[in-house]
């Protein structure tokens, strides 16, 4: 008779000897060498994070536990392989039973274990961004939705939607009314589509990103046996960026973690600032009352700034009212306090800036290691230009430039064919955002709007690009050439395209004539009245940002005298953006220009952090609730500690307003009235007249 005979797997003992009073300081120390249970590391910005991470792991090896017993979730893939890095640099070898990487990664990990659990086999297939997206839009044509007669949003959009959901756990009804309002009268078409969606995916045996922790959560509910195999197995579970993690990984996190409560989470509350993207702010908050035996450690020694910098970084936190109180202190010599600059304009903070870079590498430091951070991707719209005339290189690490971004780049589009109706470029860019027209017909329709401009005599085609228009008794192709070439143009228009047909050619007769034509300000704000505001809400998840960025492109369309001249900017602009992948003078340092929300977990030399004004940063937006004014001080408090050796405030005393109204006073951010004094030198700056 046989018997079965049980192979265990070996491990080879770790013997590190590591001397971890030596390698870390106290507070470290005391992270690293906790006993077994829940701890919530609170790590301020420049405190060895990372190092505590990796030498927990050497410890609990250390200490016998097996590295397969050990699970490690960050948040990134970069992230994950320097942290694994680490692990085998300390231990001196690789250790591939050891459990590390992102969320995601570890659910595809066990969903390929146990997907048939969940009716999908264990070949599924993980799809992109498109793949989602084009099975959502067969999901649309499935419902039969008239997605023009309900101005339904696009396949992207409706992703967006279903995510935000599932990471912080909303229904759709809840996420339309706090998030996407003016959609809210389509949740049940929508919620419809979503439930399309699932069974598509399960048909075709394909999951999206989200389903890597959303199907990942529903196994470990609704398979007792699976659960408790993941709780038995991962004894010390360690969680890196805590502060960042949404209600579902939260929720998953516990879950492990229930048998054996060796669940360790580091993170910094007071760097939480992605609430926007569905991180909830009350998981690293509420720790200790989730876990009421959690031992809470506070590692807040900085090697990353000088002493002034933290002196102001711990004052710009200590107004936020739910946090963790800490105080970073420095481990570096002295250096030099940060300086509040007020400027007339924003045009003079841009070119104090500039000035103060060119003056600082004249000094020696290097460009690579200095950074502009900002709270919104079009307060570096002057600071764009001002770079750009004084051939500064650089380089914008969150994201497309301002000026290639695709909702900036339509409107340009519908200016520049109205001040020359010859830019194919233009034309068929426009005409391709209509329903029903491709590639093909929009060369079809330029054909034959070329044939009917040149139908207009040529003295009222030269008044289609003129900034006067003609007398009051003109006639309407004298007034309206575009127009009314378009107009005439209707036959060749598709059937499912002309009532949208219609309203382009109403819009494109609006921009045409008095009293816009020619005010490029007027123009860019009739163009979002006319509809491209609904195109935005269709198309778009940051529906309200976009359209802040358009505001802020009329603001900028102001100083221009001419549409000529705003055009001739933003193409010299645009062109010398491409170049400065490939830097004059072969010179391979560049600025970074950032929002903040991207340059988190970076560092640099010198830091300027500019548009400190109120309603700016912090955002208009953000005021509405007390977690958002607390945020928005987070933010200020993650852009100030980027800085290792010195720090510049700016803000303009002038901005023009909205509507062309003129200037306006401006004031101060009032996170700047929470600064001492005594801890900021502040500049005034005064320009001098070459002329004496």
């Amino acid at each position: 008779m046989s018997r079965e005979y049980v192979l265990h797997p070996f491990n080879a003992p770790v013997e590190l000897h590591v001397d971890y009073a030596r390698e870390l300081n106290e507070q470290q120390h005391a992270a690293v060498t906790a006993p077994p249970g829940p701890s919530l590391v609170i790590a301020g910005a420049g405190s060895g994070k990372t190092r505590t991470l990796t030498f927990r792991v050497g410890f609990l090896l250390e200490q016998g536990i097996p590295a397969d017993r050990i699970l490690l979730l960050t948040f990134t893939n970069k992230a994950a392989r320097e942290m694994m890095r680490r692990v085998s640099d300390l231990l001196g070898q690789d250790l591939p039973s050891l459990w590390g990487g992102t969320f995601h990664s570890i659910g595809n990990r066990i969903l390929r274990q146990h997907a048939p659990l969940l009716g999908y086999q264990r070949d599924f297939s993980i799809m992109d961004r498109e793949d989602a997206k084009d099975l959502v839009d067969a999901c649309v044509a499935e419902a039969e939705i008239d997605v023009k007669a309900t101005r339904f949003p696009k396949a992207d959009v409706l992703a967006d939607i279903f995510s935000l959901g599932l990471n912080t756990q909303r229904s759709i009804p809840e996420v339309l009314a706090q998030e996407y309002d003016y959609f809210e009268n389509l949740a049940p078409q929508i919620a419809d589509i979503k439930e399309r969606y699932i069974l598509r995916k399960k048909s075709t045996n394909a999951m999206d990103f989200d389903d890597l922790l959303e199907l990942w959560l529903k196994l470990l509910k609704e398979h007792p046996e699976v659960r408790e195999h993941y709780q038995r197995r991962f004894q010390f579970i360690l969680v890196d960026e805590y502060q960042d993690t949404n209600a579902l990984q939260s929720e998953l996190i516990d879950l492990l973690a229930a048998r054996h409560h060796n669940v360790m989470v580091v993170g910094d509350d007071a760097q939480s600032i992605y609430a926007w993207r569905g991180a909830n702010f009350q998981n690293i908050i509420k720790f200790p009352e989730r876990y009421s035996e959690a031992r809470v450690y506070k590692i807040e020694t900085n090697y990353r700034s000088t002493p002034e910098i933290l002196n102001l970084a711990n004052a710009a936190i200590s107004a936020n009212v739910k946090q963790f109180e800490k105080q970073l202190t420095p481990a570096r010599k002295s250096g030099l306090k940060p300086v509040l600059v007020p400027c007339m304009t924003a045009s003079e903070q841009a070119s104090f800036v500039a000035q103060r870079m060119l003056e600082l590498r004249e000094e020696g430091v290097n460009m690579n290691q200095m950074a502009v951070l900002y709270r919104s991707h079009f307060h570096a719209l002057e600071l764009q230009l001002e770079l750009t005339r004084r051939n500064i290189p650089f380089s914008i690490t969150s994201g497309i430039r301002f000026f290639e971004q695709a909702h900036i780049k339509d409107v340009a589009a519908y200016i520049k064919l109205v001040n020359n109706p010859r830019d194919e470029l233009a034309f068929k860019r426009l005409v391709q955002l209509l329903p029903g027209v491709g590639g093909k017909g929009a060369d079809k329709l330029w054909a034959r709007f070329q044939s009917a401009f040149k139908v207009i005599p040529e003295n009222l085609q030269a008044d289609a690009r003129d900034t006067l228009l003609p007398s009051e008794t003109s006639t309407k192709a004298d007034r309206n050439p575009v127009a009314t070439a378009l107009q005439a143009s209707a036959s060749a228009v598709p059937k499912k395209t002309a009532v949208a047909w219609a309203q382009f050619v109403a819009t494109i007769s609006q921009l045409e004539t008095e009293p816009v034509r020619g005010k490029t300000d007027k123009m860019i704000r009739l163009i979002v009245e006319a509809g491209y505001d609904e195109h935005l809400q269709e198309n778009y998840a940051n529906y309200r940002n976009r359209l802040d960025d358009i505001e802020q492109l009329a603001l900028f369309a102001q100083q221009f005298s001419t549409t000529e001249e705003f055009l001739a900017q933003l193409a010299l602009l645009s062109n010398l953006e491409a170049e400065t992948d490939e830097p004059a003078n072969n010179d391979n340092e560049q600025v970074k220009l950032s929002t903040i929300h991207q340059a988190k977990g970076l560092e640099f030399d010198v830091v300027f952090i500019i548009m400190l004004c109120d309603g700016l940063f912090p955002s208009a937006r953000s005021l509405d609730t007390a977690e958002g004014e607390e945020e928005e001080r987070r933010l200020l408090y993650v852009a100030i500690t980027r800085a290792r050796n010195e720090l510049y405030l700016s803000y303009p005393l002038i901005r023009m307003m909205p509507g062309g109204s003129g200037d306006a006073m401006q004031q101060p951010s009032r996170f700047l009235s929470e600064l001492p004094k005594e801890s900021l030198d502040e500049w005034n700056l005064k320009t001098i007249n070459p002329y004496g």
